[in-house]
């Protein structure tokens, strides 16, 4: 995909997590797509903090709006080339402090295929 049209799946990616739009955020997903992340490790640590599919993407991320229904994300910056976006942006939850967060997309024929997620 060019760099333009994996930006553009990074701002759609964005805008429905921050709608808490679940549905719309995974179908930006290849089926068989992992996402890994320091916060699935720490609250699943069987997964070594990596999960597949977009049942398991389905139920961590309809998990994480209900423990944190504030939750939302502040785009800072978004860098694209034809194979991957990185995104830098701030994760904003109720009752905690403000957090820099750095994720990567992989992205092939217009979907998802691994994201991971690097924060402290």
């Amino acid at each position: 995909m060019p760099a333009s049209e994996n930006l553009s799946i990074a701002r759609a990616w964005l805008e429905r997590f921050n709608a808490h739009d679940v549905d719309g955020l995974v179908a930006l997903y290849d089926e068989q797509a992992t996402h890994t992340s320091p916060k699935i490790r720490a609250l699943h640590p069987d997964t070594g903090g990596c999960i597949r599919g977009h049942g398991a993407l389905t139920a961590w991320w309809r998990g994480a709006i209900a423990r944190l229904p504030g939750l939302r994300y502040e785009a800072t910056a978004l860098t694209a080339d034809d194979e991957r976006v990185f995104l830098e942006y701030v994760r904003h939850a109720p009752n905690e402090a403000p957090m820099p967060v750095a994720e990567v997309f992989e992205v092939r024929a217009g979907r998802i295929v691994a994201s991971r997620v690097y924060h402290g």
